[in-house]
């Protein structure tokens, strides 16, 4: 062989090599354009069907959701439902089946044939998306109609469960019945008890002063001090002085049990035994309702001791009403009222604090007349900055209640503890209203007792009541022989 013919057929075979490589070549390129438009295809069939499910699905729900708001589903709907995923599934086969057999024939047809595929293939998918669609919905309208009468049914029930909790009624609150107040007689040896436990009963220092077998000049002056200390007064100490200097038997005998029964006798004189200490309301002739006033100073008892007078009447069997007309002192209403409540009677009040106390006053009278009470209690204000004021407010209390009832009793209540300070009070307000009895409250402990004497002399009134505790029932009508037993402790 020739040079010539070697070249030759070493060419064609680097021809034949090159012409196998290049449709090699050709036919991978081929085949990744193939694959390539097919994955493009079922990508755009998945989205267009998921997008046509999407919109079956909201109007399938808006238009329940118009007629019944969150209808539950029954089985048959759930199984309708299913069907859409279901018939999208085996559509998609379909298409990938017809790509793939196209793609088996020749090349350039298989393009054309996808394209082909994918056009024809649109509204196939979304006539039975929208037959599917049609279908369905009449499925869910009439799987709803349960649901509703469920429904109904359901709220229909619930009355039932509502009647029944009415039905079951709760037991009614036990009220508290009050307490059933002491009588006139342990009160009494409550007093005289209290009386002989005080710190410093003047009674005991006197008599062991006056108990000394001879009295010097300097011992009579320890007599007159020990009666001011007691606030006995000056007045009042003088004369009791003067009365045992000529008392034969205290200067003139040493003997224990006579100086005790001397020394009771002169206290007895200057106390008064003699005076009518009832109040009006408890005299047989009394006319009812008898009204009472009570007035004082802020921060002597007024209102505790209103509610405690009202308790003693109770434990007498009377009718008592009282009335709120302290209506500048903060809840000075509300703490009377839940005295009626302890002691179980009515109380007139007014409903806004610094109201007119006189028109509390005349409500509180028309009222006890009407309601036919025994007693009408009056609490008043205590706060009343001077003399003038305090003689325009009560006077007027006191002449619109005379419009519909007398007034019987106007008690003043006084601090024992006070001493002589209280004795200024006790003026101002027998000028303004005109007292006609005096209530000592805090006469145990440490009140020093010789007030009874000197508030006697100034005002010329009784004491008519004590209290000698904070209890309900540690008010007491002033018994003269049993406060002077309890100051000398007997």
């Amino acid at each position: 062989m020739d040079t010539n013919t070697v070249y030759g057929i070493i060419a064609v075979v680097v021809i034949a090599v090159l012409f196998i490589v290049g449709g090699i070549w050709a036919d991978r390129s081929r085949k990744k354009r193939i694959n390539k438009a097919q994955e493009e295809a079922k990508a755009r069939a998945d989205a267009r069907l998921a997008a046509e499910r999407e919109q079956a699905a909201r109007k399938s729900a808006a238009k329940p959701a118009a007629e019944h708001p969150q209808p539950r589903k029954t089985p048959e709907a759930e199984e309708s439902a299913d069907e859409k995923p279901a018939a999208a599934v085996e559509t998609t086969p379909a298409i990938e089946e017809t790509v793939t057999e196209e793609t088996i024939t020749e090349e350039p047809a298989a393009e054309e044939s996808i394209t082909e595929e994918t056009v024809a293939e649109k509204p196939a998918v979304e006539e039975t998306v929208a037959e599917e669609t049609v279908t369905e919905e009449p499925a869910a309208q009439e799987a709803e109609e349960p649901v509703t009468e469920e429904t109904v049914e359901h709220e229909e029930a619930e009355p039932a469960v509502v009647d029944e909790t009415i039905v079951e009624e709760e037991p009614a609150p036990l009220e508290e019945k009050p307490e059933k107040p002491v009588g006139k007689k342990g009160r009494l040896q409550r007093l005289r008890e209290r009386l002989s436990k005080s710190s410093n009963p003047f009674g005991k220092a006197l008599f062991n002063i006056l108990a000394k077998d001879h009295l010097s000049e300097a011992d009579w002056e320890d007599v007159e001090d020990t009666l001011l200390l007691a606030d006995v007064g000056a007045e009042a100490s003088e004369e009791l002085v003067e009365q045992l200097r000529r008392d034969a038997r205290v200067t003139g005998e040493s003997d224990a049990t006579q100086l005790r029964a001397a020394l009771r006798a002169e206290l007895l004189n200057l106390v008064g035994t003699d005076v009518d200490r009832r109040l009006e309301a408890e005299k047989p002739v009394a006319s009812t309702p008898s009204v009472i006033i009570m007035v004082g100073v802020n921060g002597t008892g007024k209102t505790t001791t209103t509610g405690k007078l009202a308790r003693l009447f109770v434990s007498e069997d009377k009718k008592v009403m009282l009335g709120a007309a302290d209506t500048f002192r903060a809840a000075a209403a509300d703490q009377l009222e839940t005295w009626g409540a302890k002691v179980g009677v009515p109380v007139v009040r007014s409903d806004k604090d610094g109201a007119d106390p006189a028109s509390v006053a005349f409500e509180a009278s028309a009222k006890a007349k009407e309601t036919g009470m025994d007693v009408l209690i009056i609490d008043t204000a205590g706060r009343l900055q001077n003399k003038a004021n305090l003689m325009d407010e009560l006077g007027k209390i006191r002449r619109v209640t005379e419009k519909n009832l007398p007034v019987a009793e106007v008690l003043l209540v006084l601090d024992a503890t006070t001493g002589q300070n209280g004795m200024t009070q006790a003026k101002v307000f027998a000028e303004a209203i005109g007292i006609t009895g005096v209530v000592l409250t805090k006469l145990d402990g440490s009140a020093k007792g010789g007030i009874v004497i000197s508030v006697q002399k100034a005002l010329g009134v009784p004491v008519k009541l004590v209290g000698v505790g904070e209890g309900p029932d540690d008010l007491a009508p002033f018994d003269p022989e049993s406060f002077v037993d309890g100051i000398l402790g007997e």
